[in-house]
């Protein structure tokens, strides 16, 4: 017995050693982010000029994107997945909300929070690189926001069961597409009830256009100009189950080389996003700004700035997240 018990003795040091250097191995990291509009920081209610190719007088009212997906990357180009930390509020699992909104004055449909950050864990290791994806993962993406943990729970981030979350929402005035116009001649409430009842108007004269019905005058302003991008084709047997599969996930896988995560930023740059598209007209028959259909005149620039491929233009390089 005497031997005995050295030995195990010997076995729980051991062990214990064995547990702080796991869980010494392990470091922190806090991945910052950033949102600028050509150089100069993103506020809502502050007005921007020379955006877009009609060099428009834009004025933001939301800036949210989720990211998903995140790894470093080491020298040679390996990535290491980030355990993302579970704060119930901004993350959950792989996912995290990218918020640059507080809920007040300018900033409409929003909430008080900002969060401008994403944290975790990753084993310890020389990275050079950063790499995540826009948008919600497939898995998460087609569910019941009313019952999701946070921050899948946010209504005014989700389209419909079909084609899910908005990935990316920024809404904003134009020089010739103020918030406050009258989507059906009608005064709207807000901006949500306006951006709703617009897109009730696209799909009723996007059916009629298909069963070759007249449709009715085209407007020529809309509500603002909106980008919201998500998944689009995304069949299902009823509205209400989700789909196997989406013809357009429109995810943006973005990698940023030479990325010091201990003191440099992401920056989405919205100038960058709006650079080749006119802000100041709607395209007939559509949604107002881009919101991803495959039909929207409005979408060609702000895809191509996301790296995206739409109708018959291949997917170039993103334009919209830099280094800083």
């Amino acid at each position: 017995m005497k031997k005995v018990l050295p030995a195990m003795v010997t076995a729980l040091l051991l062990a214990q050693a064995g547990s702080t250097f796991a869980a010494t191995d392990e470091m922190k990291i806090s991945l910052a982010f950033d949102a600028v509009v050509g150089g100069k920081p993103f506020a809502c209610g502050q007005s921007y000029d020379a955006i877009g190719s009609t060099k428009s007088r834009i004025t933001p009212s939301d800036l949210r994107f989720y990211v998903s997906e995140v790894e470093l990357l080491d020298s040679a180009g390996k990535a290491t997945p980030v355990t993302l930390e579970q704060d119930e509020i901004w993350q959950y699992k792989n996912l995290a909300l990218l918020d640059f909104e507080d809920g007040t004055a300018a900033c409409r449909n929003g909430n008080a929070g900002l969060h401008k950050v994403v944290t975790g864990t990753v084993p310890k290791g020389d990275y050079q690189g950063v790499r995540f994806t826009l948008g919600v993962p497939f898995e998460l993406n087609h569910g019941d926001p009313t019952i999701a943990p946070s921050p899948l729970n946010l209504t005014s981030m989700f389209w419909a069961w079909q084609s899910g979350y908005r990935f990316v929402k920024i809404d904003m005035a134009t020089s010739g597409q103020p918030q406050l116009a009258e989507a059906d001649g009608k005064p709207a409430a807000d901006m949500k009830e306006k951006l709703e009842a617009l897109e009730k108007i696209a799909a009723a004269k996007a059916a009629a256009a298909k069963s070759g019905t007249p449709s009715a005058k085209k407007p020529t302003q809309a509500a603002g100009f909106s980008v919201h991008l998500g998944s689009t084709g995304c069949a299902a047997t009823t509205l209400t189950s989700p789909p196997s599969e989406c013809s357009a996930p429109n995810r943006i896988t973005v990698t940023l080389d030479k990325f010091d995560v201990t003191k440099d930023v992401v920056v989405a740059d919205i100038a960058s996003l709006l650079q080749d598209t006119n802000l100041d007209v709607n395209a007939p028959d559509t949604a107002p700004g881009c919101m991803s259909a495959a039909n929207d005149g409005d979408c060609p620039g702000i895809m191509a700035a996301f790296g995206l491929p739409f109708g018959d233009k291949a997917a170039v390089a993103q334009r919209v997240f830099t280094v800083r």
